[in-house]
């Protein structure tokens, strides 16, 4: 078992994004980078992220995250368009590293179509991928 911090009720992908449904509105997702993508990618300096009102496909490149040893792109998840940016990461990048689910947020999408979410991994999934690799 993996000793990351996987929470439930997110999705995840093998790239290591989480993606967790909008309390607010339920057709938005709100999507950010796992714990084990965080800690492998060392302290974050720049966070690159898409244009609001962007529209997407599954597996478009839609940001870049960067460290001080690397930089690793952010892929979409889910097709849909940009609603919202975390835009206080211009300032703060650092909160990707301290709160990847909270705070270190990245950015809102409105789905295109809801059922896509079935198509990521459950937070086990993502566990046993993370042994595996």
């Amino acid at each position: 078992m993996s000793d990351y911090n996987i929470p439930e009720g997110l999705r995840y992908t093998k790239e290591h994004e989480w993606i967790r449904r909008d309390e607010k509105n339920d057709n938005n997702v709100i999507i950010g980078i796992t714990d084990h993508a965080q800690k492998a990618l060392g302290d974050i300096v720049h966070t690159e992220l898409p244009d609001v009102g962007t529209k997407f496909e599954i597996d478009d490149e839609m940001g870049v995250v960067e460290s001080a040893k690397s930089a690793s792109e952010i892929y979409a998840p889910l097709t849909g368009t940009i609603v919202e940016v975390n835009t206080n990461l211009d300032l703060h990048p650092e909160k990707v590293n301290e709160a990847p689910y909270a705070e270190g947020w990245m950015i809102k999408l409105e789905m295109e179509d809801p059922d896509e979410l079935d198509n990521l991994l459950s937070p086990d999934g993502y566990s046993h991928f993370l042994d595996e690799e």
